[in-house]
């Protein structure tokens, strides 16, 4: 049976800087159709090497975006790093325009109403969230890393606690005394998804659970 490749998105991407840079060529890598607009003009030998479609223009020109024909785009992202004002008026046109999906960026929490409320379905807040998963991951002891689920809970990675070495899960009871839930164990000879309650953790052992962060920070730090 043939396997039909998954066809790519079609993603513009407002905004040159650090952000929309690294968020343009991941895209690209993942073998999505790549926009990028940007309005400085010394960015464009840099950006004609990286990327094949691409203008120079300034998006808050109704102009601009009409000549961008929106409605083809599956996502558009605004990621202009320093003007709100901007941001604010490029979301509002890219809605106007018929944009399908808008992910804007926004340097603080009190923005995320009024980019909503003119049409951004998403907000982001890079900076905050790295520096969330920064304090996170250097407050407690061998967490290699983790994604926040919602406010209270989180899937970690982390190192096998020292006590757990030799023990099985069932014999731990994790949920019970420890309030979190193993999905995957690692280690340099094999994945172990969903492990069973017999497997006994080994020295090296990586582990992939889920709980809530308070419970995973108290663990990794006792």
């Amino acid at each position: 049976m043939k396997i039909r490749k998954q066809k790519g998105k079609s993603i513009l991407i407002i905004g040159m800087g650090i952000l929309g840079r690294h968020l343009a060529l991941r895209m690209k890598e993942l073998g999505n159709s790549v926009m990028v607009v940007d309005m400085k003009e010394e960015l464009e030998q840099d950006i004609s090497i990286e990327f094949e479609d691409y203008i120079i223009g300034d998006c808050t020109n109704e102009n601009v975006i009409s000549a961008l024909g929106i409605g083809n785009f599956d996502i558009c992202f605004v990621t202009i790093g320093k003007s709100f004002e901007a941001s604010i008026v490029i979301t509002s046109l890219l809605k106007s325009h018929g944009a399908k999906h808008i992910v804007t960026k926004a340097s603080r929490e009190i923005q995320t109403d009024v980019l909503k409320k003119i049409g951004a379905n998403d907000v982001v807040y890079p900076e905050r969230e790295l520096a969330e998963k920064l304090a996170v991951r250097y407050n407690a002891n061998n967490i290699f890393d983790f994604f926040e689920l919602t406010g209270e809970y989180s899937i970690f990675e982390i190192a096998v606690p020292v006590d757990w070495i030799g023990k099985s899960i069932g014999t731990l009871d994790v949920r019970q005394k420890y309030n979190v839930s193993v999905l995957v164990v690692k280690n340099e000879k094999k994945l172990h998804p969903m492990p069973r309650i017999d497997y006994k953790f080994h020295p090296g052992d990586i582990i992939i659970l889920m709980g809530k962060t308070t419970d995973v920070l108290l663990l990794t730090n006792s």
